[in-house]
Order: C-alpha cells, then sequence, then structure tokens
C-alpha cells in the first residue's frame, strides 16, 4: 500500500492475488489473512500445515515464516492487518490482533461464505487504490471472524480445550454413517450436553450444522471431481435421499447439485 495519506485507520490492506504452483516461503510484518475465492491453495506456518480454500482460511501472524503454493488455477483473498512494530504506535486495532495470537486454520460458515461473495465482486472491480469500501470490508471480515472465535456469553465455559481436529477428524471418516452428538462428544470425553455448549463457542456454530457444513463439503468435492450419480454421492455423504442432498446444497452453496456439475464441466 504506497503512500501515508490515503491509509486508513486500523492499517487493513485488501487485495486478491493468484498464488503460484511452486512452493515459496517469506515472513513479513504484517499479520495476514488469506481465505479461498476460488481454487485452493496450501500454507504451512510454524510447524501446522492447512488447505485455504472457500472453507478454510488461513491467519498467519506477524513476522512469522510462512511456505504456500496454490494448487492451480487460483485466487486468494488477502487481508493484511498492520503491527505495532510494522506502524505507527496507536493506530493499531489491538481487539484484531488477538486473532493472530498464534497462526490458525478456520472453517468458515456459510454466513461467513455469503460476506466473502460480497467482498469478492467489489475487488474484481481492482482499483489501483484501495478504496473506503473495501478497507470497511476487510474490516467487517475480520471483526467477524473475532466474533466467531472469542465472543461467548458471561460465565460460559471456557472451550479453548475442545479438540476440534479430532472432531472434524471423526466426522469426515464417517461421512456416510449417522454420527450422533453423543458420538462426537465421547471423542472428547464430554457428557453430550456439556459438549453442545462448548463446540457452539468453540466452531459458532452447533454440531449439527458443522456435521452438515462437513457433509456437504464433501457432497460438492464428488459432483464437481465426479461422475457418480448424485444418489451415489447422497449414500456416501450421508444424506437420506437425493432429494436431501439437493436441499443441503442448494442450502449451503445456492446452487443445485446439477448446477454445479455442469459449471465444473465447462
Amino acid at each position: 500500500m504506497e503512500g501515508h495519506d490515503d491509509r486508513q485507520p486500523g492499517m487493513i490492506r485488501t487485495r486478491v492475488l493468484d498464488l503460484p504452483a511452486q512452493s515459496s516461503s517469506h515472513a513479513h510484518a504484517q499479520h495476514q489473512l488469506i481465505v479461498g475465492l476460488e481454487g485452493c491453495a496450501d500454507f504451512e506456518v510454524m510447524g501446522q500445515g492447512g488447505a485455504v480454500n472457500r472453507l478454510h482460511a488461513c491467519l498467519v501472524p506477524g513476522h512469522e515464516a510462512h511456505a504456500f503454493s496454490g494448487r492451480g488455477s487460483n485466487h486468494m483473498l488477502i487481508l493484511d492487518l498492520a503491527t505495532e512494530s510494522s506502524e505507527e504506535p496507536g493506530l493499531v486495532d489491538q481487539g484484531l490482533c488477538r486473532l493472530f495470537e498464534k497462526p490458525r486454520f478456520i472453517r468458515l460458515d456459510h454466513r461467513l461464505q455469503g460476506l466473502l461473495d460480497f467482498a469478492a465482486q467489489e475487488l474484481d472491480q481492482g482499483p489501483e487504490r484501495q478504496s473506503p469500501l473495501q478497507w470497511h470490508l476487510g474490516g467487517v471480515l475480520l471483526h467477524t471472524l473475532h466474533d466467531r472465535l472469542f465472543s461467548r456469553p458471561l460465565h460460559a465455559p471456557v472451550a479453548s480445550g475442545l479438540d476440534l481436529g479430532r472432531i472434524d477428524s471423526y466426522i469426515r471418516q464417517r461421512l456416510d454413517q449417522p454420527v450422533s452428538v453423543a458420538d462426537m462428544a465421547a471423542q472428547v470425553h464430554v457428557s453430550p450436553s456439556h459438549f453442545h455448549a462448548l463446540f457452539k463457542q468453540r466452531a459458532g456454530q452447533s454440531p449439527h450444522q458443522y456435521l452438515l457444513g462437513a457433509r456437504v463439503d464433501e457432497a460438492v468435492r464428488l459432483i464437481r471431481g465426479s461422475r457418480l450419480p448424485l444418489a451415489e454421492v447422497a449414500s456416501r455423504c450421508g444424506f437420506s435421499s437425493q432429494s436431501a442432498l439437493t436441499h443441503a446444497v442448494r442450502q449451503y452453496r445456492g446452487q443445485t447439485p446439477g448446477k454445479l456439475r455442469s459449471a465444473a464441466a465447462d
């Protein structure tokens, strides 16, 4: 972001980049949020690795070296947030900096994906300078992520010890099977009633919503990447029927399975 007259309070820079397939690594003073608008990329930060796409974002703390590479064609939304060490003291939003206390790979719910769709349309205009709307969009995205991660009712139990990765792995290995809240709670040795509150606090959505989102993720992957009949996709992803699959995909993605498959074939 060039110059100093047009910088906004909070020091947020927003842009879209295509990441090359060749692996690269670097470090920079700014904190960084990366999320996929199209395609996928791989990131590794401080020994943690993960995929970045429309469903998963990566938060990179400032000054931490990180490696990255794109998987074919991709468009990544990049948000830079200044740190005290990189910009003038007092201009940095310390509340947002809490997001970057450590590297994070975050699953985005369908509300955040809708916000990203709106942001992508504005950023596709490609102005040479950051517009006020782009800066505000960056701030909204970061504040929304902050609220998802840290907002909780007073006296709510702390959920930081809930192993969400273990639960996610358990779910994804059993997408073709019924999975209950009790099943998920058993993986982290918590009572089902206590687990529901902890999970919602930690993930920003109920266990049922998270499970349904995981089923839809896998279904969309199969719809786009295979020629399996939709009834077979529904069965493999734990939907009771093709109709149930269609309803869930339309709810989460705004399109029918048939339209998703046709778009992937173009």
